[in-house]
């Protein structure tokens, strides 16, 4: 019985500030001690980290929903829907199942990993080279730090497989205390590295004795004795016929991930080509003050995905609707005293910390809140939809991607519209349509009415719980 509960909620708040906030919570001695040079090449890499993981190419999420299909007592995976269950008390994890799907990920992993290594050695390199040649710093330092992000993307993307384990199994407590411990580690080794003047290595050698630590207790929390002897005892099926069935959606998976990208990182990767770093850094730390709100503004929905999976084979449509309900309400809070939050005490905060970064204008900074929203909303929307085993939208976000790229290159190479364009393109390719099609499709596919919302509103447990 896969059940996710408050505790999960809260936990999953506390390692996403740590996750995504880390990086803002060093931020004044970043600021205080590394040129505004060096502030753009670390926005850089962390760009390029988040684009190691397109290697995954869908197929993380597609193994997570699949791991949580067969903890819910599912006997045979389908290439789209589900089987159902009729009963709670049905319900009995097929070992031998498990297995296979556990030796599939470490087969796909392996070789995604080789690919990545190879490519960021070679492609990765060039372009490093490039953003180099501008830059007035230590390039030695930048081609160390460079090659140990090299090293931690590979070994991340290795074994990625330990958190579709995790999530999949209902174990989002667990999971979060993980990732809470790991960048508590990487806070502290950052803060003293950084103030023996280590600079960017500094920052980079925390964020892989994070990675080794958070990847070793995630391992060590699922294998368990009794795991291990359940797993010992059944024989796996094929891991190709697995393999089969999970490769479709992961493709469609993989494109929109790589759609989904290029509309939120393709504008740093692009105007870093035609902008200075000075422009980028300040780009970079507004956009990563707004991607913790996000992240924290889409928690309660992503929390609840593997419970949501677990409903649809077990027909809890209304509790899929109060979960949604309450999702969106949260979304909305957080973006609106979020963004107050940024917009009024960002700048004065950082002039105070005595930053040689600084935000975005205002104008600017209300037009990436927006985007953020946008794109936030969307992302929820889509991840209700992919419960049902399917993915519709696989299409629309590589053609949004194409267009926000071309776009991109124009604005910035012929209109010469900065960081302007870097932001408004992608807000008038999305609002053309992705950003109402995939919420409306939700609202039709759990069959959500205007009584519905009536009865949410005055339902007391929607506010406590």
């Amino acid at each position: 019985m896969i059940n996710t509960t408050k505790k999960d909620v809260l936990w999953n708040y506390a390692a996403t500030f740590l996750k995504l906030g880390s990086s803002i919570i060093i931020l004044p001695l970043v600021l205080k001690v590394m040129p505004s040079e060096t502030v753009g090449v670390w926005t850089i890499f962390m760009t390029i980290t988040a684009f190691s993981s397109l290697l995954d190419f869908g197929f993380n999420p597609s193994f997570e929903r699949n791991v949580t299909f067969v903890f819910s007592g599912v006997k045979e995976l389908t290439v789209t829907g589900f089987e159902k269950i009729e009963s709670p008390s049905d319900i009995r994890v097929d070992y031998g199942l498990l297995k296979s799907v556990i030796e599939a990920m470490r087969w796909i992993y392996l070789r995604m990993a080789l690919i990545l290594f190879v490519l960021l050695a070679t492609i990765g390199t060039y372009y490093i080279n490039i953003i180099l040649q501008k830059y007035q710093g230590d390039k030695q330092e930048v081609y160390i730090a460079w090659l140990m992000l090299c090293s931690i993307c590979t070994y991340n993307l290795f074994t990625l497989y330990y958190d579709a384990l995790l999530q999949g199994k209902g174990m989002i407590k667990r999971a979060k205390q993980i990732v809470i411990l790991g960048y508590v580690i990487y806070l502290s080794i950052s803060v003293v590295l950084i103030c023996f003047n280590f600079g960017l290595i500094a920052l980079i050698a925390a964020q892989l004795t994070s990675t080794i630590v958070i990847r070793f207790l995630s391992h060590r929390s699922f294998f368990t004795r009794e795991m291990k002897d359940n797993l010992s005892n059944v024989t796996a099926r094929d891991k190709g016929e697995v393999l089969k069935t999970i490769y479709p959606n992961a493709l469609k998976i993989g494109l929109t991930s790589l759609g989904g990208f290029v509309i939120q990182k393709s504008s740093m990767i692009i105007g870093a080509l035609y902008l200075t770093l000075n422009e980028i850094a300040s780009y970079g730390i507004s956009m990563q003050l707004i991607a913790v709100l996000s992240s924290f503004a889409s928690i309660y929905v992503s929390t609840f995905i593997p419970r949501i999976v677990h409903l649809r084979v077990i027909n809890g449509v209304n509790e899929i609707k109060k979960i949604y309900f309450k999702g969106q309400f949260i979304l909305l809070i957080s973006y609106l005293f979020g963004g107050v939050a940024i917009l009024f005490f960002g700048p004065y905060v950082l002039k105070l910390m005595g930053s040689k970064t600084f935000l975005l204008p205002t104008v600017l900074l209300i037009l990436a809140l927006f985007l953020s929203f946008i794109e936030t909303n969307l992302s929820a929307a889509g991840s209700i939809l992919l419960t049902k085993n399917h993915v519709p939208f696989f299409k629309a976000s590589l053609i949004s991607g194409f267009f926000i790229v071309l776009g991109l290159f124009v604005a910035l190479k012929y209109w010469h519209l900065g960081v302007l364009g870097m932001i408004l393109i992608p807000i008038i390719v999305n609002l053309s349509y992705q950003a109402w099609k995939w919420p409306w499709e939700v609202v039709k596919d759990l069959e959500l009415k205007i009584t519905d919302i009536k009865r949410m509103k005055n339902d007391t447990e929607f506010y406590i719980k």
